[in-house]
């Protein structure tokens, strides 16, 4: 019997599945062979640790680390031949080469988890530098309008928040030169902090109680440093990771069902102004993006 010609639609369909399979060929060997050469080590604070986000990892205890945090999916994903998550809450750079004390226990230096035969390092890292938690609590406002958080932070043309991420840019690109010198054949990716207030207006009294003048000012603080962390990133020889752009529109004024930020009462399992479940999922997503670019 004589074997029919494939045309139309056919040869177009057998073209697409053999071009498919050769690239998925050329491809998987070389991202698999970078991601899973070596270990991956996860270094940060709790933006990077999850904290209250399923399922808390009880060995880790008041770091409040989460198997679910943007490192396990991301190594879930990339499949590395060692994994090792260091990241704790409240951790800030100096917690990168001494013990952080918690009320119960301690986290040892996380750069402990470095060796020379790490090859991948996310970091976030730089919040609690500058006081996180404490501006927070001090930009809460009883009443919708004043300047009550810029108050109390800009006197004259001092602005002490801007001073702290300006003194925190040198912290930043010594905590890198630590990891290329404890693991130097690792590709390290820098991780910024997602939008916390909407990107543009006035934010959300009371569900974010803060001043729409406050707001506009917070929301300056935190574009600066993150334009620190992707400079000391770019200095150091680290892909920066831009996860302030992705989350714009997901921040913690936004609706419940597709916030990455949950506000100061959160509705879903995450500790208040802190990524929940789906913020740490687009998180591990803009890594491997980055990984795969």
């Amino acid at each position: 019997m004589r074997r029919r010609r494939r045309t139309g639609r056919h040869a177009f369909v057998a073209a697409l599945v053999t071009a498919s399979t050769t690239l998925t060929l050329v491809l998987a060997p070389a991202l698999a062979g970078a991601a899973t050469a070596g270990a991956y080590v996860a270094l940060g604070d709790s933006y990077a640790a999850a904290p209250l986000v399923p399922n808390q990892i009880v060995a880790a205890g008041l770091c409040l680390r989460s198997d679910h945090n943007y490192a396990h999916l991301l190594a879930g994903a990339i499949r590395p031949a060692a994994f090792r998550d260091a990241s704790c809450s409240g951790a800030a750079t100096t917690d990168m080469t001494q013990p952080q004390h918690l009320t119960v226990g301690s986290n040892a230096p996380q750069f402990d988890r470095l060796s020379a035969g790490t090859s991948l390092v996310t970091l976030e890292v730089g919040g609690n530098d500058i006081g996180f938690v404490s501006i927070v609590l001090h930009c809460i406002s009883a009443l919708p309008w004043g300047s009550p958080c810029r108050n109390k932070y800009v006197k004259g043309a001092d602005d002490r928040i801007a001073d702290a991420i300006n003194a925190v840019a040198a912290r930043l690109g010594a905590v890198l030169a630590g990891i290329h010198a404890r693991a130097p054949r690792a590709r390290m990716y820098v991780l910024g902090y997602p939008a916390i207030l909407p990107d543009s207006g006035g934010g959300c009294w009371p569900k974010m109680p803060i001043t729409s003048t406050d707001v506009a000012y917070l929301r300056a603080k935190e574009k600066q440093l993150n334009a620190t962390i992707a400079a000391q990133a770019l200095a150091r020889g680290a892909r920066y990771v831009d996860v302030y752009g992705p989350s714009i529109g997901h921040d913690a004024c936004s609706a419940a069902a597709t916030r990455w930020i949950e506000p100061i009462v959160p509705l879903h399992p995450a500790a208040p102004v802190h990524p929940n479940a789906r913020g740490e999922q687009a998180m591990a997503g803009a890594v491997r993006a980055a990984i795969g670019a």
